[in-house]
């Protein structure tokens, strides 16, 4: 097939996408209340706990404070279900973005506390090893063809032993002010300015998905290899960018983590894997109804989040946030079925 004809092929693909995604865009999930609830149930959820929780604490749950505060202390984990939800559309999963966040904190309280380095070569090194990542899980997926829960698994496990040789078992204290000035310190309307960081990704991951050819490709992707492949799609290539842009998305969590805390521990990190995935797939129910998107996960973490801090205000003890997160992944993946028509996930 000469360049010509494999142009032509893929423009013809590209046109029947565009036509099924704005035939699906037209159409709400469900006629008349049953639609709107599909697509904005969370949103409505999520006022409902605010009200519910504020009727026992109003004090603390009317308070601007306190969701200025819980807007700024989350951007991570809204950039770490970013970072989710671009191979889950592809049809991967991740399972080392948790570590590969904390490998990210680590490197740059590394080399900016005990090396010397200044913090934005720190944050530019970081991100690259990132990228390193991303890179060595697609060439054990896709090279090897091996699932990629079972190659991101084993990555994330001997990222969480380079985090632990690194640090030589310890917390690193002491990051530059200049970074927790840019992530924590710095606000906007009285929320940290890192809150307006995954604000901004949200919006950029949003677009990709929605309106650039880039996005309908990996929906493609994620929705039928074979028939992507047949149809001209590079699939090796979208499922190989997806899952280094994963992994730069997850260092870059870990620089709003460090920049937050001002400290990077070998361990604290890991637990965030839960919350993103519970989020990824509570948000794939809102929105777009049944397919993971930027809005829906953005929504999802705070309405979690808001859900946490209730309870914390009530003074529920700590294990309830496992529950919560837990109950929330299940629940949510079950939901997330429904909407997909009980298919077997892949």
């Amino acid at each position: 097939m000469d360049d010509t004809q494999y142009e032509a092929r893929i423009a013809a693909l590209e046109a029947k996408i565009a036509a099924l995604e704005g035939a699906a865009e037209a159409q709400p999930p469900g006629d008349g209340w049953k639609g709107w609830a599909e697509r904005y149930g969370l949103i409505v959820a999520w006022i409902a706990i605010i009200l519910i929780l504020g009727a026992f604490k109003p004090a603390q749950m009317f308070a601007w404070n306190s969701y200025a505060s819980m807007l700024g202390s989350n951007a991570m984990v809204v950039v770490l279900t970013l970072a989710l939800i671009i191979p889950l559309t592809t049809g991967d999963f991740d399972l080392s973005i948790a570590a590969t966040m904390g490998l990210s904190s680590m490197i740059i309280a590394v080399l900016n506390v005990q090396q010397g380095f200044d913090i934005v070569s720190a944050v530019i090194v970081a991100l690259a090893v990132g990228a390193v990542v991303g890179a060595v899980n697609a060439f054990f997926i896709l090279y090897f063809r091996v699932f990629s829960l079972i190659v991101t698994l084993g990555t994330g496990y001997f990222i969480s032993g380079l985090i632990l040789w690194v640090a030589d078992g310890g917390t690193v204290a002491g990051v530059s002010m200049g970074l927790i000035k840019a992530v924590i310190l710095t606000r906007v309307l009285g929320i940290p300015v890192g809150f307006y960081y995954a604000l901004i990704l949200t919006a950029a991951i949003w677009y990709l998905f929605q309106h650039t050819t880039l996005g309908r490709r990996m929906l493609f992707v994620g929705r039928g290899r074979e028939v992507a492949r047949l149809s001209g799609v590079n699939v090796t290539r979208v499922r190989a960018g997806a899952l280094v842009a994963s992994s730069v998305m997850a260092s870059f969590a870990g620089v709003l983590y460090t920049g937050m805390r001002g400290v990077a521990d070998p361990s604290s990190a890991l637990a965030f894997l839960l919350p993103a995935f519970a989020a990824a797939y509570l948000g794939s129910t809102a929105i777009y109804p049944g397919r993971f998107n930027a809005i829906g996960a953005f929504v999802a973490v705070y309405f979690l989040s808001t859900g946490i801090m209730g309870l914390n205000f009530l003074g529920v003890d700590s294990f309830v946030q496992n529950l919560f997160y837990g109950g929330g992944l299940v629940v949510a993946v079950a939901i997330s079925q429904l909407f997909r028509g009980r298919k077997e996930m892949g």
